[in-house]
């Protein structure tokens, strides 16, 4: 059975390329537009992982990474955070809110693939 990821960014784009790299791998994937409409569709369906931006509308990645932990079924899940910021204070947040881990934009979907391998399998 497919691995399901959800796949959160508040650009069109972004999600596009993100899904597509993704599925073509063999993976489940759900969109989500922000944190909000996120939260909403992890409480839905069990995800093995979700891959949020940071910057965005409504509840932005850091917040949306401090709600999931406090769910039973993501207390555990590996969370990464896909965002234009690189610096050191951010990955510090991220880190303390909970995030597995961190991957820069723009993205490469190979390196993309090769984390998520990593952390779901």
């Amino acid at each position: 059975m497919a691995k399901s990821i959800l796949a959160v960014d508040d650009s069109a784009s972004i999600r596009q390329m993100v899904s597509y790299t993704l599925k073509s791998a063999g993976y489940d994937v759900t969109e989500a537009v922000d944190g909000e409409d996120a939260l909403v569709k992890a409480k839905a369906k069990p995800m093995d992982l979700v891959l949020t931006d940071q910057n965005m509308p409504k509840m932005d990645g850091l917040t949306l990474v401090r709600t999931l932990r406090k769910l039973p079924g993501y207390r555990t899940a590996p969370i990464l955070i896909l965002t234009t910021e690189s610096g050191d204070a951010m990955k510090s947040q991220g880190r303390t809110a909970g995030a597995t881990g961190w991957l820069v934009k723009p993205f490469d979907p190979q390196r993309l693939l090769e984390v998520v391998k990593k952390v779901i399998g």
